[in-house]
């Protein structure tokens, strides 16, 4: 009970996420025109100019892209300094061939922006993450304690049985007990990589401290740099290096992703899988030359398998039906134990009904409970 209500506000606001890109959509996301298939692309020097006139006291952090999902569409996040806030951000999208503004966000807000702040931290932060994280991590302690006493309880019964002739509360019972053992794989999955969500910044933290440091390490007494070159000739850089992979993301010398002097090219792969996972490339922002490229640690790997899972990501529409079928069974497993718990008190006066499943008193209000 300690963490179900928040659990339960948990699988509400994750209902819509999990068709984050199809609301999108029907709610008129900004999407690039149709154009020739030979249509040049511009270069990505040409779209920061455009974004810094855009905005002139603001400063860029980041570019990104995505070209399955959003086509000739080219990211800019501004902010008021180098490592402001998420939250101060402003968002410009540009289509990569003309250098027009598609769309811009001047602050984060709409229902989905609620929905993804309650989801991941109540707008609280850090510790609001780490609490959401206790959560999930009870959470799978009480499954696990669950399937510990399915057996000995249902011991009497056929699998599945529902008594549709006693008592409310006892056929509740026995309609908690079947979705919660039919919904198990999936409500560990989603409670374990939920947990893991949660550790992001403090992952993120890690690998700023751990690898980034030994990858910067040769630049930690160089003078700052003056200006800084081409981004498009970083891209072409890590890409050159590594061929078998994509860029997606670049973060600006300064920024919480990359030093004070490289541009960090975040590659991917091209399968279902890879295209989760990021390489860090460091190309050197005045000379244009590669500094590092590695793997990323086994934990922040771990992290960007678990985002997509938690949400039902990998198998496009289908799967995504799957998981808000299994997040409307896991809200009438949580709300049916919240209504068991609440009646518990009415064990006594069920004694009958209770002794005849195996129970005494005391074991029947643990598993309402649970």
């Amino acid at each position: 009970m300690v963490c179900t209500l928040f659990l339960l506000m948990l699988c509400v606001t994750g209902l819509p996420l999990i068709f984050h890109e199809e609301i999108d959509h029907l709610v008129g996301e900004a999407e690039a025109p149709v154009m020739p298939a030979d249509t040049p692309i511009k270069s990505l020097d040409r779209i920061v100019e455009a974004a810094r006139a855009y905005y002139p006291d603001q400063v860029i952090q980041f570019l990104s892209w995505d070209k399955k999902e959003h086509p000739h569409m080219i990211f800019v996040g501004l902010n008021k300094s180098l490592t402001a806030s998420p939250d101060t951000r402003k968002a410009l999208i540009y289509d990569e061939r003309t250098v027009k503004v598609l769309d811009e966000e001047q602050q984060q807000e709409g229902f989905m922006h609620v929905m993804l702040k309650l989801h991941t931290d109540m707008f609280a932060g850090l510790p609001g993450k780490l609490f959401l994280g206790l959560m999930g991590l009870l959470f799978v302690v009480a499954i696990v304690s669950g399937v510990v006493l399915y057996g000995p309880f249902t011991r009497k019964l056929e699998f599945g049985t529902i008594r549709k002739s006693r008592s409310p509360r006892v056929k509740w019972l026995d309609l908690h007990n079947l979705l919660g053992i039919v919904a198990l794989t999936w409500t560990m999955v989603v409670g374990v990589t939920g947990v893991i969500n949660t550790l992001s910044d403090v992952m993120l933290y890690a690998w700023q401290n751990g690898q980034l440091a030994e990858m910067i390490a040769p630049y930690k007494d160089a003078e700052p740099l003056s200006a800084i070159g081409s981004v498009e000739n970083a891209v072409r850089t890590a890409e050159k290096a590594a061929p078998h992979m994509e860029s997606s993301f670049i973060a600006f010398p300064g920024t919480v992703f990359t030093s004070q002097h490289h541009y960090g090219v975040f590659m991917k792969g091209n399968t279902p899988v890879t295209s989760r996972l990021l390489m860090p490339a460091l190309v050197d922002a005045e000379n244009g030359e590669l500094t590092d490229m590695r793997e990323m640690p086994w934990y922040v790997q771990t992290l960007f398998l678990s985002q997509p899972l938690h949400f039902g990501d990998y198998g496009g529409l289908t799967l995504k039906i799957i998981w808000a079928l299994l997040d409307i069974v896991t809200i009438v497993i949580l709300g049916s134990g919240i209504y068991l718990w609440l009646r518990r008190r009415q064990v006594i006066a069920e004694l009958p009904e209770v002794e005849s499943m195996g129970l005494t008193e005391e074991t029947s209000t643990t598993r309402s409970a649970a």
